[in-house]
């Protein structure tokens, strides 16, 4: 940890322009830019509705056909645009310095005083595209909850908590993008509240604009459309079944976020009865939409989706699942969220038997892997989870341990293999690939009954062996072009006088959410694997 802190400190600094970052009109070549802007309609956009697509792309034409000098705020919103698409663009994410540089000068751009100037629709749509970019590109990742706090107020102030009826005339685009891109604020409002641990600072009686219509893109253009049937699919159709299930998942950040909740068991099952028949409403949908019309979502949307859904059900049961390891009583939470993730981990690491392709070749394994935040975050502590299970399963001596999943069998080097492409597409902590081979270590070592006494060495012998893989990966990161003498290892890496003591810097860049489960007790060990 001494030796990889300095590296990931280089390797940020060589990502990260100069603060502030003037916004320019430099783009990569068209044919780069197209792939990018691809990237992002396909995957992001069609789950957070953020932009009227042939409005974009009619501007976008024109840009290249030099009509006319597009404006700096269409520039900086095709400039975020770029920089998510950019994140699954590659396995290796070769593009990475220059989203990071995008999301700058977009930042920028916004952070003028004179943004009152500004305010209207397409400022919320730069707002909300930088809150995404930010997460998914990691510039400043762990704060995003902030920041989306101020997009929430900034469209309560342009009255987007009021449904458009209730103004005076507008067309059926301005209606139907007021209530979007509201709808997409409530749902960044509830993700980055789950991955702060922040309270969600919304309610249900702090608005009354309806959901977004079931209208393609090109209907808006029309002088007086008429909405799709339910079960037609369109491109706002994901927008709208997500929308049905908002009280449901703010039930769960509330139970969990929220300083006066009761935080009972009892309650605990109630909210997991209502998000789970919120979840079968949602699933009967997305089943009308792949079964009844020419058109339905892709891929993609469909894993996207049910990880989101998949996540809340193991958030809600995450408090019960240490103690469930010990207490029967809780065994219905151990098993949800074993189950849950499981689900989560098929979906971003699927098995090479069950798929033609390879992995890194479907949008959503990108996602997870090549990204910060949330997608990433929560596969890291899906595998996690599922390890503490079949560390206490070895435990429990269970004369089935053959008729397990493969992938419960094989979860530790499996996840420790997925985190160590994350760190080649530019994660630059080791933390979790450390934590896995510990893990494993632990788990080698109880299935061989290995006497206590000698499992320090080995679980130090497992930190070494995972120092060896990750340095130099961060070194290459670094642009070293020779790794330092001992960098590898523990000798001359200063690790000899390094101090063990949790500080604010070792775990500056470690998830604390995952304290429940890997906390350390009074002897030294973690919680979630002794019994």
């Amino acid at each position: 940890m001494h030796r990889a802190k300095p590296l990931a400190r280089i390797i940020k600094s060589q990502r990260s322009p100069a603060w502030p970052t003037p916004p320019t009109r430099d783009l990569p070549p068209k044919h780069v830019c197209d792939d990018l802007v691809a990237a992002y309609l396909r995957t992001m956009e069609t789950l957070y509705r953020v932009l009227h697509v042939p409005s974009f792309q009619h501007a976008y034409d024109n840009m290249w056909k030099g009509k006319s000098e597009s404006n700096m705020a269409f520039v900086m919103m095709l400039k975020l645009v770029l920089a998510i698409g950019a994140m699954i663009y590659d396995d290796k994410v070769c593009m990475r310095a220059d989203a990071v540089r995008w999301v700058f000068e977009a930042q920028t751009w916004l952070s003028s005083p004179l943004f009152k100037s500004k305010l209207g629709i397409q400022y919320l749509q730069i707002s909300i595209l930088l809150l995404i970019a930010r997460e998914l590109v990691d510039v400043g990742s762990e704060l995003v909850w902030i920041s989306a706090g101020a997009v929430y107020r900034a469209a309560v102030y342009v009255g987007l908590h009021k449904d458009p009826s209730q103004l005076p005339s507008t067309t059926a685009l301005e209606t139907e993008m007021r209530r979007r891109i509201w709808n997409t604020i409530l749902e960044l409002s509830l993700q980055m509240s789950m991955g702060s641990g922040g309270p969600p600072f919304i309610s249900s009686d702090d608005f009354n604009t309806a959901p977004p219509s079931n209208l393609d893109d090109e209907q808006l253009l029309e002088a007086d459309p008429i909405a799709r049937a339910d079960h037609v699919y369109t491109h706002t159709s994901i927008a709208i079944a997500l929308r049905k299930t908002l009280p449901a998942r703010l039930a769960v950040l509330r139970f969990l976020n929220d300083v006066n909740s009761s935080g009972t068991y009892e309650e605990t099952l109630r909210i997991d009865s209502d998000l789970r028949a919120a979840h079968k409403l949602l699933r009967r949908t997305l089943h009308a939409y792949t079964s009844h019309t020419s058109s339905s979502p892709s891929q993609f949307t469909l894993q996207a989706v049910e990880f989101i859904m998949q996540r809340y059900v193991t958030c809600l049961h995450l408090p019960f699942f240490a103690p469930a390891l010990k207490n029967p009583v809780y065994a219905y939470s151990r098993k949800a969220t074993v189950d849950s993730s499981l689900k989560i981990w098929n979906m971003a690491y699927p098995n090479a038997s069950e798929s033609s392709r390879r992995p890194s070749e479907t949008d959503f394994v990108r996602m997870c892997m090549c990204t910060a935040g949330f997608f990433r975050m929560y596969t890291f502590h899906g595998s996690t989870f599922l390890a503490a299970e079949l560390r206490m399963r070895i435990q429990e001596d269970e004369g089935d341990l053959d008729a397990l999943p493969s992938s419960l069998n094989n979860i530790v080097d499996d996840a420790a293999n997925w985190y160590l492409r994350c760190m080649k597409a530019g994660e630059t902590g080791m933390k979790g690939y450390v934590l896995l081979r510990l893990v494993g270590a632990w788990i080698d070592a109880e299935s061989h009954h290995v006497d206590n006494s000698d499992l320090p060495a080995l679980l130090v012998g497992a930190a070494e062996d995972a120092a060896q893989v990750c340095i130099p990966i961060l070194e290459a990161l670094a642009g070293c072009e020779e790794p330092r003498p001992g960098a590898a290892g523990m000798e001359g890496s200063g690790m000899e006088e390094f101090d063990f003591q949790f500080s604010p810097e070792f775990t500056e860049d470690w998830d604390m959410l995952m304290s429940g489960t890997f906390s350390l007790d009074d002897a030294g060990v973690f919680d979630a694997f002794v019994s």
